[in-house]
């Protein structure tokens, strides 16, 4: 696989309003990806519901393989113009990228979309086509290693208005951000979260419309392998560790019973880290071979808490810039550098993790695992899981 899709997008809510009006789905079919971003007239649950439709509906007409001119009036028909304000019910920016990295992007009253490559903007030519009495802009470009999509509702061209700023966040300033923070960031789950960090710092967090990015970045697949917890048979530990051994990916140990076995097998000298300790965050050591070696279940624990805060905010926001540790490396490891990840879970079951107030099946070490690979499928992670 030479090419991956790192596809990501943050939204923040309109101000007391719990739901957002903006909605962006994504899937992966035999012939590529579809990706779909739908802005909602006004705020709330209506417009929730106006964008939610308009999403589904595109996302499965085009997978079945209906049209994009049958896609797009059936989203136009099912939706009218409001009547009093003479409005669309909602806009929509439509992303198909077939096997070649080829990518059709048709837009219909979103703000235009962002288009980075080699580090630089690039203009997009568009073609203007009316479909179902509206006008659609279409564009058509090639994607290779490292370029970027990135996709704004209107909320984030409205930041600031009469706060921070007197006219909003234009079009050309945004454009120029983004440009820098594609080219110090790897991953587009962080070059979300800074962007609608500085959204909502515009609109003093208390934002006056429903804000959203979507980025789309090429990216060259980094494979992750994470071995957590020993194996259920001790007669395992050999096959476990020619599994590390043989294994050419980013590789990380959570767990000091799952350190000492590769210690052991591999003939390798481990080396604990002391001045990685904190309060509540147990030190790294260091093997060689190996990326990272952590703690099992306290540093999983909370880097699972890191990560819940990373799928819903900025980075800063989920982790303190002195925040140096096993929680702060294996967070940055699992979100920014991979983007597969191999679970390998030792099936033993240590007593410590088990709570005497629950059943004997109910395992807090796993439970914790379970939640965190939920948690990186969210940030667009391909996740793989393996019992030894």
């Amino acid at each position: 696989m030479k090419y991956f899709f790192d596809i990501n997008y943050k939204s923040i809510n309109k101000y007391s309003e719990e739901l957002c009006g903006d909605k962006v789905e994504y899937v992966y079919t035999d012939d590529g990806i579809i990706v779909v971003m739908s802005d909602g007239l006004g705020s709330g649950v209506k417009a929730n519901i106006l964008a939610t439709m308009t999403v589904k509906i595109a996302v499965t007409m085009l997978r079945e393989g209906a049209s994009i001119d049958d896609t797009i009036e059936t989203i136009i028909n099912t939706l009218p113009e409001c009547k009093v304000r003479k409005l669309a019910y909602s806009t929509f920016t439509i992303i198909v990228i077939d096997k070649d990295n080829n990518a059709y992007i048709a837009e219909y009253d979103n703000p235009p979309y962002f288009f980075y490559s080699h580090k630089r903007i690039i203009p997009i030519e568009k073609k203007e086509r009316v479909i179902g009495n509206k006008k659609i802009y279409e564009s058509n470009i090639r994607l290779g290693m490292g370029d970027a999509l990135c996709v704004v509702s209107d909320g984030a061209i409205h930041a600031g208005i009469g706060q921070m700023l007197n006219l909003g966040w234009s079009w050309d300033e945004i454009n120029e951000y983004l440009m820098e923070l594609n080219k110090v960031n790897r991953s587009s789950q962080l070059i979300n979260g800074n962007f609608i960090g500085v959204c909502s710092n515009l609109y003093n967090n208390k934002p006056g419309d429903d804000t959203t990015i979507l980025t789309v970045k090429v990216r060259k697949p980094e494979v992750l392998d994470v071995f957590i917890g020993p194996p259920a048979h001790k007669t395992n530990d050999r096959y476990l560790c020619e599994i590390m051994k043989s294994s050419p990916n980013i590789k990380i140990i959570c767990g000091g019973t799952t350190a000492l076995i590769a210690e052991r097998e591999l003939g390798l000298s481990l080396e604990v880290d002391m001045d990685s300790m904190k309060d509540d965050v147990p030190p790294i050591a260091y093997m060689e071979g190996f990326d990272l070696v952590t703690e099992g279940v306290l540093t999983l624990g909370k880097t699972l808490e890191y990560i819940k805060k990373l799928n819903n905010s900025n980075f800063e926001n989920a982790i303190g810039q002195d925040d140096y540790d096993g929680c702060f490396l294996l967070t940055k490891y699992l979100t920014d550098l991979a983007t597969h990840i191999n679970f390998y879970l030792g099936s033993a079951v240590n007593p410590a993790h088990q709570n005497p107030n629950f059943p004997a099946g109910f395992n807090i070490k796993k439970n914790i695992i379970n939640n965190l690979i939920s948690e990186l499928k969210k940030a667009g992670k391909k996740i793989k899981v393996t019992y030894i």
